[in-house]
């Protein structure tokens, strides 16, 4: 057989799926597309977590609506982290525009518009499903590790968190969590080292100031109730589709705490409350996370070493994790290695340093008979990627060069008038756009220093008046005085006049 001829068979039968699959697109090789040498990702591999790289305009944002499109189709709901912005068009029916219809007659797939239900989130004050966490349910290790706290400061936040649950005092928002710590080391220093230790206070002072940071990056948007139930990701719509949930962080750029602290908790709470899946058909949820890097370059070392086992316990509750970077390398050795898809959009190479990352991203993939890999990174078309995935067997597939299909939906955003029109429609944006502010640590210890205050007056009052001469015993003493003095005289003048007598 030809070389062509080697190809063909090498994909057909390395892409082959006996169950529902996902098809990205067809096999390109010596720069032509072939058709019916379809890239398929099984469903059932798609919990095994994923890459989307490349450089900026090289494609990656239709390729997660792409992949996002098909999955709501088979009813399986989405969660994507927007950063830029650019992907709400998914809410809306795309347009058959000619280079649509080239592209799929190269590839020979048949393309169809259409629109898919949406629900648009925000962590701001941006409109949408409000997003809230409570400080208690983070609980104190997660808490501790967001705010990148040592291990006394991390102690010591234990302690807080333990006062709090003797005392049946609720942690729900940031300012719950100040006024403990500002108690612990005035009103309460006695209280505290009697039943937990003694608690220094350039400790409390440190954490505070962290939780100051947090704030001011948004964070007390963020904690407060009413908390989001996982669940309310998991919706189907009336005809079968999954929801595709959008978090729109366009506001949140410069805020990469409070990102990370979201994506983390939200990772760990559907870890806590999804049951164990084991090997399904197909996922209960896809999660796409864009601008990963964000995270890595502001996480701790904790904190990375979090997201890293997070990932990988993750899977088996049938939940699978896509990062979405322009390069590789802004991965984490640990977390990249669980990542069984790998889409690779074209890199560019304008210095040194860039052909030398292009190398190191080149490592990461198979090798293959058919391409040079580094060399076809920079040759990409827009479109185009480089792809290797897992099959039904969990075995990487050959390394492929892939002309990826159109997404059906609108690839622009939402007007702003669009999105106000589906906000109005949403069920969770009434349910989550009430705040409660309910009696928690803050307002219960509020009352407890008011009512130790009133105390010591009352107190206070009482010893000045046991101090201090009554009305009563003032003019007992002048009766006394007065009688004294009478007796005196009465006594002086008796014995004048018995000398007188005489």
């Amino acid at each position: 057989m030809s070389k062509k001829e080697n190809f063909i068979q090498l994909i057909n039968e390395g892409y082959l799926s006996k169950g529902e699959s996902i098809i990205l697109g067809g096999a390109i090789l010596d720069g032509e597309a072939l058709p019916d040498t379809f890239v398929k990702i099984p469903l059932k591999t798609l919990n095994r977590h994923g890459l989307i790289a490349g450089a900026t305009g090289t494609g990656k944002t239709k390729t997660i609506q792409v992949l996002s499109e098909q999955l709501s189709s088979f009813g399986i709901p989405v969660l994507m982290m927007d950063i830029k912005g650019d992907f709400s068009g998914v809410a809306k029916e795309g347009e058959e525009k000619d280079f649509i219809k080239e592209r799929h007659a190269k590839l020979n797939i048949p393309y169809s518009v259409s629109s898919f239900p949406v629900e648009l989130m925000t962590l701001s004050k941006q409109e949408g499903v409000r997003l809230r966490s409570t400080v208690s349910e983070f609980g104190p290790v997660l808490f501790s590790r967001i705010l990148d706290l040592n291990d006394t400061q991390t102690g010591v936040v234990s302690v807080i968190f333990k006062y709090c649950d003797d005392n049946k005092m609720p942690l729900l928002d940031l300012k719950d969590i100040k006024k403990v710590l500002n108690y612990t080391t005035d009103e309460g220093k006695d209280e505290i080292e009697e039943s937990y230790g003694k608690i220094s206070t350039s400790t409390t002072g440190t954490i505070l100031r962290k939780i100051i940071e947090l704030e001011q990056q948004g964070g007390d948007l963020f904690f407060g109730e009413l908390s989001f139930e996982i669940d309310d990701l998991l919706r189907i719509d009336e005809n079968g589709k999954g929801y595709i949930n959008i978090i729109r962080l366009t506001d949140i750029q410069d805020k990469p705490k409070l990102f990370s602290t979201f994506m983390l908790s939200l990772l760990a709470e559907i870890y806590q409350q999804m049951p164990e899946k084991g090997d399904a058909d197909q996922p209960e949820l896809v999660i796409f996370i864009d601008e990963a890097h964000l995270i890595f370059n502001e996480a701790s070392k904790a904190l990375l070493e979090q997201i890293e086992t997070i990932v990988k316990l993750i899977r088996s509750k049938g939940i699978g994790v896509y990062f979405i970077t322009q390069n590789p390398m802004d991965i984490p050795s640990g977390v990249l290695a669980q990542l069984g898809l790998k889409i690779q959009h074209a890199l560019r190479a304008f210095t040194a340093n860039d052909r030398q990352a292009i190398k190191q991203s080149a490592d990461n993939y198979p090798t293959s008979e058919y391409y040079k890999t580094d060399e076809v990174l920079t040759s990409l078309g827009i479109g185009e990627a480089l792809v290797t995935a897992l099959n039904e067997k969990g075995i990487p597939t050959p390394l492929v060069a892939t002309m990826m299909r159109s997404p059906m939906s609108r690839m622009d955003v939402l007007t702003d008038s669009e999105i106000q029109e589906i906000n109005s429609k949403s069920k969770l944006v009434k349910k989550y756009d009430e705040v409660i502010d309910r009696e928690s640590a803050y307002e219960i210890l509020t009352k407890k220093i008011e009512s130790s205050q009133e105390q010591a007056v009352v107190v206070e009052e009482t010893k000045q008046v046991s101090t201090e001469p009554s009305t009563a015993s003032v003019v007992t003493k002048s009766v006394l005085k007065v009688v004294t003095s009478a007796t005196f005289i009465r006594g002086a003048f008796g014995i004048l006049s018995k000398l007188f007598k005489k």
